[in-house]
């Protein structure tokens, strides 16, 4: 809003004064959120990591395993074993709430119910491989939902860094010199009457001296 739109009021000044109050106390809200969003931001990052290392650990015990089950049985036994194995169930994803910030949460990933009796007389270096590889595929879906969160997260934290530097580098500062322009107008105002005042009373006081001259 330009300034020579603005009408000098005490209407206007007060109105000013209480966008200023409002702004900073925003503006706080604000960095309040911006520093929780850092805070769970980091928290989650701590987490994705932990998780992206036990994905690296379970890949190393599931290939070892599969490399074991390979001498043990060989590899058309293993190929034809994996035919029998269940599908994996599609995936449920809900949204939560964090900080404000909706993200995806999601469900546990399963499979399809294993229909074949022959898969309960398989030999222990296959059902290890079979269970090492799906708790990597777990791991997977908590990793993708950890790492979709960090940069919904990290979005809003840059959204709301935006709009607290727009209030505070702009929309105050525009304020206060609002402020400023009206409470200058209201001295120019009150030195104009001053001086008004001042001329009024010479011109009564040499009226008057004129009066008395005229009378004597």
């Amino acid at each position: 809003m330009a300034q020579e739109n603005i009408r000098p009021t005490r209407l206007e000044l007060l109105r000013t004064r209480r966008r200023i109050v409002l702004a900073k106390k925003g503006l706080n809200l604000l960095k309040l959120k911006r520093s929780a969003l850092i805070a769970e931001f980091f928290k989650l990052s701590q987490q994705a990591l932990a998780l992206r290392g036990d994905l690296q650990t379970k890949i190393a015990r599931g290939y070892a395993s599969i490399r074991q089950a390979d001498m043990m049985e060989g590899p058309t036994r293993l190929e034809s074993i994996s035919m029998l194995l269940p599908d994996v169930l599609p995936v449920s994803v809900t949204t939560k709430n964090v900080m404000g910030v909706k993200t995806p949460r999601v469900d546990a990933g399963g499979y399809d119910a294993v229909q074949s009796a022959s898969l309960l007389d398989l030999p222990t270096s296959i059902m290890e491989s079979i269970g090492q590889f799906q708790g990597i595929y777990q791991v997977v879906l908590d990793i993708a939902e950890k790492e979709n969160a960090l940069r919904r997260l990290l979005r809003e934290i840059e959204k709301t860094k935006r709009r607290a530097s727009a209030i505070e580098n702009v929309l105050i500062p525009r304020l206060q010199a609002t402020v400023r322009y009206i409470k200058f107008q209201f001295d120019e105002l009150e030195r104009d009457a001053f001086s008004m005042l001042k001329t009024v009373k010479r011109k009564m006081e040499a009226a008057e001296a004129a009066a008395n001259v005229a009378a004597a």
